[in-house]
């Protein structure tokens, strides 16, 4: 029996090690990840036809991974209202971010993939849930302790009915809060 404890003893020190290095690392990643907020605007006819450019709001958290990596989600939605007869679009969006910076000012490009819900019944019958993708980047300016203002823009493209002559771009500006 103490044969083993003589060989268990350094394993469990060596986990119980293992264990402390990964917690600061987990630690350390999450203190260069940030909650987006701010309004948005989206290009002409990008969804569907008809439709103007939209503004509304666009949402985003961002989880450092390792150096200059990180995983991002993003939440938007535009459009004239929110109720069924009024047109508006709504996307969901996850993917990979890419970051570099110094003095406060960061810089980072992400591709995005994920969905769009159009609701455009009022104008033409484009009602549906389909594929959206999303590539860009943007940047960081410090206002404050932990706190940045965010520009940033975006090619937008779903797999709907929008019309060849399509804008699509988004640009979204606010505040971004990083912990």
């Amino acid at each position: 029996m103490k044969k083993y404890r003589s060989v268990l003893s350094p394993v469990l020190w060596m986990g119980m090690f293992v264990i402390l290095l990964l917690n600061a690392s987990v630690a350390r990643a999450a203190s260069q990840s940030d909650v987006f907020l701010g309004i948005s605007h989206l290009g002409q006819n990008t969804y569907y036809s008809n439709a103007g450019g939209q503004w509304g709001w666009n949402g985003a958290l961002h989880i450092h991974l390792r150096p200059f990596l990180g995983v991002e989600g993003d939440v938007a939605q535009y459009g004239w209202g929110a109720q069924s007869n009024v047109p508006h679009s709504t996307t969901v969006m996850f993917g990979p971010r890419f970051t570099v910076g110094g003095a406060g000012i960061h810089v980072f490009v992400h591709g995005l993939a994920g969905i769009e819900h159009v609701n455009n019944a009022n104008t033409s019958p484009t009602t549906g849930t389909q594929m959206s993708v999303a590539a860009g980047g943007g940047l960081d300016l410090p206002i404050a302790p932990f706190f940045s203002w965010r520009i940033m823009a975006d090619y937008v493209a779903g797999s709907g009915d929008a019309p060849y002559a399509s804008s699509h771009n988004r640009v979204s500006t606010g505040v971004a809060f990083h912990f």
